[in-house]
Protein backbone atom coordinates (compact mmCIF):
# COMPACT_ATOMS: atom_id res chain seq x y z
CA UNK A 1 0.00 0.00 0.00
CA UNK A 2 1.34 3.48 -0.81
CA UNK A 3 1.37 6.48 1.49
CA UNK A 4 -2.22 7.37 0.70
CA UNK A 5 -4.36 5.84 3.44
CA UNK A 6 -7.61 4.42 2.12
CA UNK A 7 -11.05 5.44 3.33
CA UNK A 8 -11.77 2.42 5.52
CA UNK A 9 -8.45 2.67 7.36
CA UNK A 10 -8.90 6.40 7.93
CA UNK A 11 -12.34 5.70 9.34
CA UNK A 12 -10.83 3.15 11.75
CA UNK A 13 -8.40 5.77 12.98
CA UNK A 14 -11.07 8.40 13.43
CA UNK A 15 -13.53 6.12 15.19
CA UNK A 16 -11.00 4.56 17.57
CA UNK A 17 -8.62 7.43 18.26
CA UNK A 18 -10.68 10.56 17.87
CA UNK A 19 -14.10 9.23 18.77
CA UNK A 20 -13.41 6.48 21.31
CA UNK A 21 -14.28 8.45 24.41
CA UNK A 22 -16.80 10.86 22.97
CA UNK A 23 -16.55 14.35 21.57
CA UNK A 24 -17.40 15.71 18.18
CA UNK A 25 -18.67 13.37 15.53
CA UNK A 26 -16.29 12.98 12.63
CA UNK A 27 -18.54 11.42 10.05
CA UNK A 28 -17.55 11.87 6.45
CA UNK A 29 -20.28 14.44 5.99
CA UNK A 30 -18.96 16.78 8.68
CA UNK A 31 -17.27 20.04 7.73
CA UNK A 32 -13.70 19.90 6.51
CA UNK A 33 -11.17 22.28 8.09
CA UNK A 34 -11.63 24.66 5.19
CA UNK A 35 -15.38 24.73 5.82
CA UNK A 36 -15.05 25.03 9.56
CA UNK A 37 -13.27 28.39 9.55
CA UNK A 38 -12.80 31.45 7.35
CA UNK A 39 -10.13 30.98 4.72
CA UNK A 40 -8.09 34.02 5.66
CA UNK A 41 -5.97 34.58 8.73
CA UNK A 42 -5.38 32.38 11.75
CA UNK A 43 -7.66 31.42 14.62
CA UNK A 44 -9.44 34.18 16.54
CA UNK A 45 -8.66 36.67 13.81
CA UNK A 46 -4.90 36.41 14.25
CA UNK A 47 -2.66 37.34 11.35
CA UNK A 48 -1.13 34.71 9.14
CA UNK A 49 2.15 33.14 10.23
CA UNK A 50 5.38 33.73 8.36
CA UNK A 51 6.00 31.64 5.26
CA UNK A 52 2.40 31.95 4.02
CA UNK A 53 0.81 29.27 6.24
CA UNK A 54 -2.38 30.56 7.88
CA UNK A 55 -1.72 29.93 11.54
CA UNK A 56 -0.37 31.62 14.62
CA UNK A 57 1.94 30.14 17.23
CA UNK A 58 1.34 26.61 16.01
CA UNK A 59 -2.48 26.71 15.88
CA UNK A 60 -4.02 25.96 12.48
CA UNK A 61 -7.42 25.28 10.98
CA UNK A 62 -5.89 23.68 7.92
CA UNK A 63 -3.82 20.55 8.60
CA UNK A 64 -1.91 20.74 5.33
CA UNK A 65 -0.77 24.25 6.16
CA UNK A 66 0.25 23.04 9.61
CA UNK A 67 2.46 20.40 8.01
CA UNK A 68 4.15 22.98 5.77
CA UNK A 69 4.72 25.29 8.73
CA UNK A 70 6.13 22.43 10.80
CA UNK A 71 8.58 21.60 8.02
CA UNK A 72 9.85 25.18 8.13
CA UNK A 73 10.13 24.95 11.92
CA UNK A 74 12.10 21.70 11.64
CA UNK A 75 14.60 23.38 9.35
CA UNK A 76 14.88 26.29 11.76
CA UNK A 77 15.43 23.97 14.72
CA UNK A 78 18.16 22.17 12.78
CA UNK A 79 20.06 25.44 12.57
CA UNK A 80 19.84 25.93 16.34
CA UNK A 81 21.76 22.73 17.11
CA UNK A 82 21.65 20.78 20.36
CA UNK A 83 21.51 24.01 22.39
CA UNK A 84 18.25 24.90 20.66
CA UNK A 85 16.76 21.50 21.41
CA UNK A 86 17.75 21.83 25.06
CA UNK A 87 16.09 25.22 25.25
CA UNK A 88 12.83 23.79 23.87
CA UNK A 89 12.88 20.98 26.42
CA UNK A 90 13.56 23.38 29.28
CA UNK A 91 10.71 25.65 28.20
CA UNK A 92 8.14 22.87 27.89
CA UNK A 93 8.98 21.43 31.29
CA UNK A 94 8.91 24.82 33.03
CA UNK A 95 5.64 25.80 31.36
CA UNK A 96 3.91 22.55 32.30
CA UNK A 97 5.06 22.83 35.90
CA UNK A 98 4.01 26.48 36.21
CA UNK A 99 0.60 25.88 34.62
CA UNK A 100 -0.12 22.46 36.12
CA UNK A 101 -3.00 23.56 38.36
CA UNK A 102 -4.72 25.69 35.72
CA UNK A 103 -4.23 23.26 32.84
CA UNK A 104 -5.24 20.27 34.96
CA UNK A 105 -8.48 22.06 35.79
CA UNK A 106 -9.08 23.05 32.16
CA UNK A 107 -8.57 19.48 30.97
CA UNK A 108 -10.89 18.09 33.65
CA UNK A 109 -13.59 20.66 32.85
CA UNK A 110 -13.42 19.88 29.14
CA UNK A 111 -13.24 16.09 29.32
CA UNK A 112 -15.14 15.50 32.60
CA UNK A 113 -13.03 12.40 33.26
CA UNK A 114 -10.29 11.65 35.77
CA UNK A 115 -9.10 13.38 38.94
CA UNK A 116 -7.80 16.92 39.28
CA UNK A 117 -5.00 16.08 41.74
CA UNK A 118 -3.59 13.45 39.41
CA UNK A 119 -3.93 15.61 36.30
CA UNK A 120 -1.87 18.26 38.09
CA UNK A 121 0.64 15.65 39.23
CA UNK A 122 1.08 14.32 35.70
CA UNK A 123 1.99 17.76 34.39
CA UNK A 124 4.43 18.45 37.22
CA UNK A 125 6.02 15.05 36.73
CA UNK A 126 7.13 15.92 33.19
CA UNK A 127 10.28 17.50 34.61
CA UNK A 128 11.94 14.07 34.52
CA UNK A 129 11.03 13.18 30.92
CA UNK A 130 14.40 12.49 29.23
CA UNK A 131 15.92 14.80 26.64
CA UNK A 132 19.02 14.92 24.44
CA UNK A 133 21.04 12.96 27.03
CA UNK A 134 19.34 9.85 25.64
CA UNK A 135 21.04 10.32 22.29
CA UNK A 136 24.66 9.46 23.03
CA UNK A 137 26.42 8.36 19.81
CA UNK A 138 28.05 4.95 19.41
CA UNK A 139 31.63 4.83 18.13
CA UNK A 140 33.87 2.07 16.74
CA UNK A 141 37.52 2.07 15.79
CA UNK A 142 39.74 -0.62 14.32
CA UNK A 143 42.54 -1.41 11.89
CA UNK A 144 40.51 -0.11 8.95
CA UNK A 145 39.28 3.21 10.34
CA UNK A 146 36.49 4.58 12.47
CA UNK A 147 32.70 4.53 12.45
CA UNK A 148 30.27 6.75 14.29
CA UNK A 149 26.55 6.01 14.63
CA UNK A 150 24.32 8.92 15.61
CA UNK A 151 20.61 9.46 16.14
CA UNK A 152 19.20 11.75 13.47
CA UNK A 153 15.72 13.29 13.28
CA UNK A 154 12.98 12.18 10.91
CA UNK A 155 11.78 15.74 10.27
CA UNK A 156 8.06 16.29 10.88
CA UNK A 157 6.04 13.79 12.90
CA UNK A 158 2.25 13.43 12.77
CA UNK A 159 0.67 12.55 16.12
CA UNK A 160 -2.71 12.04 17.74
CA UNK A 161 -3.43 12.92 21.38
CA UNK A 162 -6.06 11.08 23.46
CA UNK A 163 -8.69 12.64 25.69
CA UNK A 164 -7.41 10.66 28.67
CA UNK A 165 -4.10 12.57 28.97
CA UNK A 166 -4.37 15.32 26.38
CA UNK A 167 -1.84 17.94 27.49
CA UNK A 168 0.58 15.51 29.21
CA UNK A 169 0.74 13.28 26.11
CA UNK A 170 1.35 16.22 23.80
CA UNK A 171 3.96 17.69 26.13
CA UNK A 172 5.82 14.38 26.45
CA UNK A 173 5.80 14.02 22.68
CA UNK A 174 7.06 17.56 22.10
CA UNK A 175 9.91 17.00 24.56
CA UNK A 176 10.93 13.66 23.04
CA UNK A 177 10.44 14.71 19.42
CA UNK A 178 12.20 18.05 19.80
CA UNK A 179 15.06 16.42 21.74
CA UNK A 180 15.56 14.25 18.65
CA UNK A 181 15.47 17.34 16.43
CA UNK A 182 11.94 16.96 15.01
CA UNK A 183 8.90 19.20 14.62
CA UNK A 184 5.36 17.85 15.09
CA UNK A 185 1.77 18.24 13.95
CA UNK A 186 -0.93 17.11 16.39
CA UNK A 187 -4.50 16.09 15.66
CA UNK A 188 -6.08 16.23 19.14
CA UNK A 189 -9.01 14.20 20.38
CA UNK A 190 -12.06 16.43 19.75
CA UNK A 191 -13.20 15.88 23.34
CA UNK A 192 -9.96 17.41 24.63
CA UNK A 193 -8.96 19.75 21.82
CA UNK A 194 -9.48 23.10 23.54
CA UNK A 195 -7.04 22.45 26.36
CA UNK A 196 -4.49 20.94 23.95
CA UNK A 197 -4.74 23.95 21.63
CA UNK A 198 -4.25 26.34 24.54
CA UNK A 199 -1.15 24.48 25.70
CA UNK A 200 0.29 24.25 22.17
CA UNK A 201 -0.13 27.98 21.67
CA UNK A 202 1.69 28.73 24.94
CA UNK A 203 4.48 26.30 24.00
CA UNK A 204 4.99 27.93 20.62
CA UNK A 205 4.82 31.46 22.00
CA UNK A 206 7.63 30.65 24.42
CA UNK A 207 9.72 28.88 21.76
CA UNK A 208 9.24 31.79 19.36
CA UNK A 209 10.22 34.30 22.04
CA UNK A 210 13.42 32.42 22.89
CA UNK A 211 14.44 30.90 19.54
CA UNK A 212 12.42 32.69 16.87
CA UNK A 213 10.69 29.42 15.81
CA UNK A 214 6.92 29.91 15.66
CA UNK A 215 5.44 26.55 14.67
CA UNK A 216 7.53 23.77 16.17
CA UNK A 217 4.55 22.00 17.76
CA UNK A 218 1.64 22.57 15.39
CA UNK A 219 -1.92 21.54 16.22
CA UNK A 220 -5.21 21.40 14.33
CA UNK A 221 -7.70 23.56 16.19
CA UNK A 222 -10.79 21.75 14.87
CA UNK A 223 -9.88 18.09 14.31
CA UNK A 224 -11.90 16.28 11.65
CA UNK A 225 -11.71 13.28 9.37
CA UNK A 226 -10.17 15.50 6.71
CA UNK A 227 -7.55 16.95 9.04
CA UNK A 228 -6.26 13.51 10.01
CA UNK A 229 -6.29 12.44 6.38
CA UNK A 230 -4.26 15.51 5.45
CA UNK A 231 -1.67 14.81 8.14
CA UNK A 232 -1.35 11.13 7.29
CA UNK A 233 -0.96 11.80 3.58
CA UNK A 234 1.21 14.92 3.79
CA UNK A 235 4.57 14.62 2.07
CA UNK A 236 6.09 16.56 4.98
CA UNK A 237 5.12 13.86 7.50
CA UNK A 238 7.86 11.25 7.81
CA UNK A 239 6.60 9.34 10.86
CA UNK A 240 3.26 8.72 12.59
CA UNK A 241 2.77 8.34 16.34
CA UNK A 242 -0.64 6.88 17.17
CA UNK A 243 -2.42 5.54 20.25
CA UNK A 244 -5.55 3.41 20.27
CA UNK A 245 -7.14 0.07 19.54
CA UNK A 246 -6.51 -2.59 16.88
CA UNK A 247 -8.12 -0.55 14.09
CA UNK A 248 -5.84 2.39 14.74
CA UNK A 249 -2.74 0.23 14.79
CA UNK A 250 -3.76 -1.51 11.57
CA UNK A 251 -4.35 1.80 9.83
CA UNK A 252 -1.02 3.24 10.92
CA UNK A 253 0.96 0.15 10.02
CA UNK A 254 -0.63 -0.01 6.56
CA UNK A 255 -0.20 3.69 5.87
CA UNK A 256 3.02 3.22 3.94
CA UNK A 257 4.89 5.28 6.53
CA UNK A 258 6.91 4.34 9.58
CA UNK A 259 4.60 4.32 12.61
CA UNK A 260 5.04 4.21 16.37
CA UNK A 261 1.91 2.39 17.59
CA UNK A 262 0.55 2.30 21.12
CA UNK A 263 -2.17 -0.32 21.12
CA UNK A 264 -4.77 -1.31 23.72
CA UNK A 265 -4.09 -2.82 27.12
CA UNK A 266 -5.90 -4.61 29.95
CA UNK A 267 -3.24 -5.00 32.66
CA UNK A 268 -3.73 -7.96 35.04
CA UNK A 269 -2.37 -8.31 38.57
CA UNK A 270 -1.33 -11.54 40.27
CA UNK A 271 -1.14 -11.81 44.06
CA UNK A 272 0.49 -15.15 44.90
CA UNK A 273 0.45 -14.85 48.71
CA UNK A 274 4.21 -14.94 49.19
CA UNK A 275 4.50 -11.16 49.58
CA UNK A 276 2.96 -8.60 51.94
CA UNK A 277 -0.81 -8.55 51.37
CA UNK A 278 -1.18 -5.16 53.03
CA UNK A 279 1.30 -3.59 50.64
CA UNK A 280 -0.24 -5.40 47.67
CA UNK A 281 -3.67 -3.98 48.53
CA UNK A 282 -2.29 -0.46 48.95
CA UNK A 283 -0.51 -0.67 45.60
CA UNK A 284 -3.58 -1.99 43.77
CA UNK A 285 -5.71 0.82 45.21
CA UNK A 286 -3.20 3.52 44.32
CA UNK A 287 -2.61 2.26 40.78
CA UNK A 288 -6.20 1.41 39.88
CA UNK A 289 -7.53 4.65 41.37
CA UNK A 290 -4.93 6.85 39.68
CA UNK A 291 -6.79 9.42 37.60
CA UNK A 292 -9.87 7.20 38.02
CA UNK A 293 -8.12 4.33 36.18
CA UNK A 294 -7.60 6.19 32.91
CA UNK A 295 -3.98 5.09 32.59
CA UNK A 296 -3.45 2.36 30.01
CA UNK A 297 -0.96 0.75 32.40
CA UNK A 298 -3.37 0.85 35.36
CA UNK A 299 -4.47 -2.27 37.21
CA UNK A 300 -7.66 -3.54 35.56
CA UNK A 301 -8.22 -6.97 37.18
CA UNK A 302 -6.61 -8.92 40.05
CA UNK A 303 -6.09 -12.66 40.40
CA UNK A 304 -5.50 -13.82 43.97
CA UNK A 305 -4.66 -17.29 45.30
CA UNK A 306 -7.60 -18.79 47.16
CA UNK A 307 -5.47 -19.42 50.26
CA UNK A 308 -5.00 -15.67 50.85
CA UNK A 309 -8.06 -14.33 49.03
CA UNK A 310 -10.13 -13.37 52.07
CA UNK A 311 -7.19 -11.69 53.78
CA UNK A 312 -6.45 -9.70 50.63
CA UNK A 313 -10.07 -8.56 50.35
CA UNK A 314 -9.98 -7.49 54.00
CA UNK A 315 -6.78 -5.54 53.33
CA UNK A 316 -8.47 -3.75 50.42
CA UNK A 317 -11.27 -2.62 52.73
CA UNK A 318 -8.82 -1.71 55.50
CA UNK A 319 -7.00 0.68 53.17
CA UNK A 320 -10.10 2.50 51.99
CA UNK A 321 -11.52 0.65 49.00
CA UNK A 322 -15.25 -0.13 49.17
CA UNK A 323 -16.52 -3.62 48.38
CA UNK A 324 -19.67 -4.06 46.29
CA UNK A 325 -21.98 -7.01 46.68
CA UNK A 326 -23.15 -9.24 43.83
CA UNK A 327 -26.34 -7.30 43.14
CA UNK A 328 -24.48 -3.99 43.08
CA UNK A 329 -21.89 -5.37 40.67
CA UNK A 330 -24.68 -6.59 38.39
CA UNK A 331 -26.29 -3.14 38.30
CA UNK A 332 -22.95 -1.47 37.63
CA UNK A 333 -22.11 -3.95 34.86
CA UNK A 334 -25.41 -3.34 33.07
CA UNK A 335 -24.72 0.40 33.09
CA UNK A 336 -20.99 0.17 32.31
CA UNK A 337 -21.24 -1.90 29.12
CA UNK A 338 -23.46 -1.29 26.13
CA UNK A 339 -23.82 -3.44 23.04
CA UNK A 340 -23.88 -2.25 19.42
CA UNK A 341 -27.30 -1.85 17.87
CA UNK A 342 -28.78 -5.14 16.76
CA UNK A 343 -26.53 -7.23 19.01
CA UNK A 344 -27.45 -8.75 22.34
CA UNK A 345 -25.60 -9.45 25.55
CA UNK A 346 -23.81 -12.32 23.85
CA UNK A 347 -21.86 -9.89 21.67
CA UNK A 348 -18.14 -10.62 22.12
CA UNK A 349 -17.19 -6.94 21.90
CA UNK A 350 -19.34 -4.74 24.13
CA UNK A 351 -18.63 -1.03 24.24
CA UNK A 352 -17.71 0.67 27.49
CA UNK A 353 -20.24 3.36 28.40
CA UNK A 354 -18.86 6.82 27.81
CA UNK A 355 -20.97 8.05 30.70
CA UNK A 356 -18.90 6.11 33.24
CA UNK A 357 -15.35 6.14 31.83
CA UNK A 358 -13.05 8.00 34.17
CA UNK A 359 -15.84 9.11 36.49
CA UNK A 360 -15.47 9.34 40.26
CA UNK A 361 -16.23 6.32 42.47
CA UNK A 362 -19.26 8.17 43.86
CA UNK A 363 -20.80 8.22 40.38
CA UNK A 364 -20.25 4.49 39.93
CA UNK A 365 -21.53 3.77 43.43
CA UNK A 366 -24.75 5.66 42.73
CA UNK A 367 -25.31 3.59 39.60
CA UNK A 368 -24.64 0.42 41.59
CA UNK A 369 -27.01 1.46 44.36
CA UNK A 370 -24.29 1.66 47.00
CA UNK A 371 -23.58 4.26 49.67
CA UNK A 372 -19.88 4.98 50.07
CA UNK A 373 -17.88 7.30 52.34
CA UNK A 374 -16.76 10.64 50.96
CA UNK A 375 -13.26 10.45 49.53
CA UNK A 376 -13.45 6.80 48.51
CA UNK A 377 -10.89 6.22 45.77
CA UNK A 378 -11.78 2.75 44.50
CA UNK A 379 -14.59 0.21 44.36
CA UNK A 380 -13.92 -3.52 44.15
CA UNK A 381 -15.72 -6.87 44.22
CA UNK A 382 -15.23 -10.56 43.70
CA UNK A 383 -16.13 -11.71 40.18
CA UNK A 384 -15.61 -14.71 37.95
CA UNK A 385 -12.68 -14.85 35.53
CA UNK A 386 -15.01 -14.43 32.53
CA UNK A 387 -16.76 -11.33 33.84
CA UNK A 388 -16.99 -8.30 31.52
CA UNK A 389 -15.03 -6.17 33.97
CA UNK A 390 -12.19 -8.70 33.73
CA UNK A 391 -12.31 -9.11 29.97
CA UNK A 392 -12.67 -5.48 28.90
CA UNK A 393 -10.39 -2.47 29.40
CA UNK A 394 -12.97 -0.45 31.30
CA UNK A 395 -11.04 2.61 32.62
CA UNK A 396 -13.17 3.10 35.73
CA UNK A 397 -12.28 3.20 39.45
CA UNK A 398 -13.71 -0.28 39.98
CA UNK A 399 -11.58 -3.40 39.96
CA UNK A 400 -12.70 -7.06 39.85
CA UNK A 401 -10.92 -9.59 42.08
CA UNK A 402 -10.81 -13.24 40.96
CA UNK A 403 -10.01 -16.35 43.04
CA UNK A 404 -7.52 -18.81 41.57
CA UNK A 405 -6.43 -22.18 42.94
CA UNK A 406 -2.77 -21.98 41.94
CA UNK A 407 -0.09 -19.67 40.58
CA UNK A 408 -0.27 -21.56 37.30
CA UNK A 409 -4.00 -20.88 37.00
CA UNK A 410 -3.48 -17.24 37.98
CA UNK A 411 -0.89 -16.75 35.26
CA UNK A 412 -3.07 -18.52 32.70
CA UNK A 413 -6.07 -16.33 33.58
CA UNK A 414 -3.91 -13.21 33.55
CA UNK A 415 -2.62 -14.08 30.10
CA UNK A 416 -6.16 -14.65 28.85
CA UNK A 417 -7.40 -11.33 30.27
CA UNK A 418 -4.43 -9.45 28.79
CA UNK A 419 -5.48 -10.70 25.32
CA UNK A 420 -1.93 -10.86 24.00
CA UNK A 421 -1.67 -7.07 23.82
CA UNK A 422 1.75 -7.34 25.52
CA UNK A 423 1.07 -4.05 27.26
CA UNK A 424 1.43 -4.16 31.06
CA UNK A 425 1.21 -6.59 33.96
CA UNK A 426 1.84 -6.52 37.71
CA UNK A 427 2.76 -9.20 40.25
CA UNK A 428 2.98 -9.07 44.06
CA UNK A 429 5.34 -11.85 45.10
CA UNK A 430 8.62 -12.72 46.78
CA UNK A 431 9.10 -15.76 44.58
CA UNK A 432 11.45 -14.95 41.71
CA UNK A 433 10.35 -18.12 39.94
CA UNK A 434 6.74 -16.90 39.87
CA UNK A 435 7.89 -13.51 38.55
CA UNK A 436 9.89 -15.16 35.79
CA UNK A 437 7.08 -17.53 34.85
CA UNK A 438 4.57 -14.69 34.53
CA UNK A 439 7.01 -12.50 32.59
CA UNK A 440 7.62 -15.28 30.06
CA UNK A 441 3.93 -16.11 29.71
CA UNK A 442 2.66 -12.55 29.13
CA UNK A 443 5.68 -10.88 27.44
CA UNK A 444 4.38 -7.44 28.36
CA UNK A 445 6.16 -4.20 27.57
CA UNK A 446 5.83 -3.14 31.21
CA UNK A 447 6.12 -5.64 34.07
CA UNK A 448 5.98 -4.24 37.61
CA UNK A 449 6.87 -6.35 40.65
CA UNK A 450 5.73 -5.42 44.16
CA UNK A 451 4.59 -1.94 43.29
CA UNK A 452 1.71 0.02 41.85
CA UNK A 453 1.41 0.13 38.07
CA UNK A 454 2.51 3.78 37.99
CA UNK A 455 5.91 2.70 39.32
CA UNK A 456 6.51 1.59 35.73
CA UNK A 457 6.48 5.28 34.76
CA UNK A 458 8.72 6.40 37.59
CA UNK A 459 5.97 7.23 40.12
CA UNK A 460 7.17 5.22 43.11
CA UNK A 461 9.73 3.30 41.04
CA UNK A 462 12.80 3.96 38.94
CA UNK A 463 12.48 5.03 35.33
CA UNK A 464 11.11 7.91 33.29
CA UNK A 465 7.54 8.82 32.32
CA UNK A 466 5.90 9.16 28.94
CA UNK A 467 2.24 8.79 28.05
CA UNK A 468 2.97 7.24 24.66
CA UNK A 469 3.77 3.56 25.23
CA UNK A 470 4.42 1.79 21.93
CA UNK A 471 3.41 -1.76 22.73
CA UNK A 472 2.43 -2.98 19.28
CA UNK A 473 5.47 -1.83 17.32
CA UNK A 474 7.86 -2.61 20.16
CA UNK A 475 9.48 0.73 20.96
CA UNK A 476 8.12 0.58 24.52
CA UNK A 477 7.89 3.71 26.63
CA UNK A 478 8.70 6.45 24.16
CA UNK A 479 11.80 8.59 24.57
CA UNK A 480 13.93 10.71 22.22
CA UNK A 481 15.49 7.65 20.55
CA UNK A 482 12.01 6.51 19.51
CA UNK A 483 11.78 9.43 17.11
CA UNK A 484 15.18 9.09 15.43
CA UNK A 485 16.88 7.43 12.49
CA UNK A 486 20.26 5.80 13.06
CA UNK A 487 22.91 7.13 10.68
CA UNK A 488 26.46 5.80 10.35
CA UNK A 489 29.47 7.85 9.29
CA UNK A 490 32.58 5.85 8.33
CA UNK A 491 36.15 6.99 7.64
CA UNK A 492 38.43 4.35 6.10
CA UNK A 493 42.14 4.61 6.96
CA UNK A 494 44.77 3.39 9.40
CA UNK A 495 43.88 5.90 12.12
CA UNK A 496 44.72 3.99 15.27
CA UNK A 497 47.38 5.66 17.45
CA UNK A 498 47.85 2.79 19.94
Amino acid sequence: MNAAINESLIRDVVEEVLGRLGGASLAAGNPTPAQAAPSGGGPEGMPAASGGARGRFGVFQDASEACVAAQEAFEQLSEKGVAGRNKVIQLIKEICHANAAEWGRLELEETRIGRLDHKIEKLKGLRVVPGVEFLNPFGLSGDHGIALEEYAPFGVIGAVTPSTHSIPTMACNVISMAAAGNAAVFNPHPGAAKCAVKAARVFNEAIHRELGIENLACIVETPTLESFRAIAQSEQIRLLCVTGGPGVVKAAMQSGKRAVCAGPGNPPVLVDGTGCLERAAQCVIFGAAYDNNLLCIGEKEVFVLDSVFDRFMAAMEKHGAVRLNEAQVERLTKAAFVFPAGQGAGCPHPVVSRELIGRDPAVLAKVAGANIPSGTQLLFAETSADHLFVDEEQMMPFIPIVRVKSVEQGIAEARKAEHGYRHSAIIHSRDVGHMTEMARALETTLFVKNGASVAGLGNGGEGYPNFSIATTTGEGICNPKTFTRVRRCVMVDNLRIF
